[in-house]
């Protein structure tokens, strides 16, 4: 599955929510399809999305808050689930794009391409709802389930490790 794909088949469901993404491609993708005000990219701070999100989340609990974010970029902040976990905004859905590489970095693996599984580091840091995707029709599935669930849920989706096209 590639991410783009990925964002396209949700992009109709975030008209009315709050999005957060982390930098570098994901960001140029979601970008690419047509940005919204409510779309927030943010850039230079790796690792920090999840956080950003959890804020605005806590902050805004009549909003539903959509977090994009990167294998690479939760791994430099694994605490972040824990923070997640404990305060568990029930209006976030916390999408970890797993390509196992720091793609927008050089391409250098990370530690899921030698097996670390997020989901799993998510549901034993307490994330209530946690689910690893590798297809779109699994990932559409995923994400419209999170939408309705109405709890805290992370969606981790594999995805092939290439960047937005020119």
């Amino acid at each position: 599955m590639k991410r783009i794909d990925a964002l396209r088949a949700v992009y109709p469901h975030l008209e009315n929510r709050i999005v957060v993404t982390i930098m570098g491609a994901c960001a140029a993708e979601l970008q690419s399809l047509g940005h919204r005000p409510n779309f927030f990219y943010l850039q230079h701070a790796m690792g920090l999305a999840s956080s950003m999100g959890l804020g605005i989340a806590l902050s805004k609990p009549d909003r539903q808050v959509i977090v994009f974010d990167g294998d690479g970029s939760i791994l430099m902040n694994l605490g972040g689930l824990t923070t997640l976990a404990r305060y568990r905004p029930r209006n976030l859905v916390h999408v970890v794009f797993d390509n196992e590489s720091l793609l927008s970095v050089g391409g250098f693996p990370t530690a899921t391409a030698t097996g670390s599984d997020l989901a799993g580091i998510a549901a034993a840091a307490g994330v209530p709802r946690t689910e690893t995707v590798a297809t779109l029709d699994a990932f559409t599935r995923a994400f419209d389930g999170a939408l309705g669930a109405g709890d805290l849920t992370t969606i981790v989706a594999k995805v092939e490790a290439v960047g937005p096209s020119a």
